[in-house]
């Protein structure tokens, strides 16, 4: 069930996040369907591309006090946008892509926390 909450939430996330850039273009999900599809693909990526990514890039991660795994964060979000299709799930570059990555992971932190004090 575990699995579930995540791609809902992240689904959850998308929408909102690209609601609240909706004007400037910067990030578009066009529609609920395709946030769903994306957190999907994003969960998919997560368990199978990203601990290889991680794996490789860990001297880089450890050099860097573990801020690339923001880097690594966005590729695979970038991944997901090639993979959904870039007119349903666009970023308009990789910096945007960065930054959605570092608020994603902010308000995963959070929402997961929530969830662990209210099963408590």
């Amino acid at each position: 069930m575990r699995f579930w909450q995540r791609v809902l939430v992240d689904a959850i996330l998308f929408i909102a996040l690209a609601g609240f850039y909706r004007n400037s273009g910067s990030f578009v999900v066009s529609n609920v369907w395709v946030a769903l599809g994306a957190s999907l693909v994003l969960a998919f990526l997560n368990a199978s591309i990203k601990p290889f990514l991680q794996l490789i890039s860990l001297p880089i991660t450890i050099l860097t006090l573990g801020l690339f795994s923001i880097v690594i964060n966005a590729l695979i979000l970038q991944l997901t946008s090639v993979l959904v299709g870039p007119a349903n799930f666009y970023f308009s570059s990789f910096g945007m892509t960065m930054w959605i990555a570092i608020l994603m992971s902010i308000l995963n932190a959070i929402i997961s926390n929530y969830f662990i004090r209210s099963a408590k």
